[in-house]
């Protein structure tokens, strides 16, 4: 279970987001964060080929740790609004923006990405609380 303080981006108890591969900046499976976390590794994301070729371009190569497209992984809130503002400036597809489970964002990432933009980047009944399945790799 998450610990208390834990919220997600609708203030509800944050949900686990992957055990395979494990996940999180603390590895137990939620993308929670703190102030031990620079990266603040709150973003719930699926990730895809072409955002792992860009993260890779800005020197973090999330291949070496094993990942693949379809993974599951807690994301670096600004990594992942830099995605974002390549697919705005036409750099990556819209493909190249990881979706997001928003019941396993913590609520500590909205302090640099508003909610709509989240929205737009919402994996598939991940838009609303209780719409998203359920945890696991997530591999398509």
């Amino acid at each position: 279970m998450a610990p208390q303080q834990s919220l997600n981006v609708f203030k509800q108890p944050l949900k686990l987001f992957s055990q395979q591969p494990m996940t999180g900046f603390y590895r137990d499976g939620y993308c929670r964060t703190s102030p031990q976390d620079p990266g603040n590794h709150a973003v719930a994301g699926i990730v895809t080929d072409e955002f792992l070729d860009f993260s890779a371009s800005r020197g973090n190569d999330l291949r070496s740790v094993g990942l693949k497209g379809g993974c599951r992984w807690c994301l670096c809130t600004a990594r992942w609004f830099e995605a974002v503002k390549a697919h705005q400036a036409g750099k990556v597809s819209n493909m190249g923006v990881p979706r997001v489970d928003l019941e396993a964002t913590e609520d500590s990432a909205l302090s640099m990405v508003n909610m709509e933009t989240f929205r737009k980047f919402a994996a598939q009944g991940g838009g609303q609380p209780g719409g998203s399945g359920g945890s696991g790799s997530g591999a398509a």
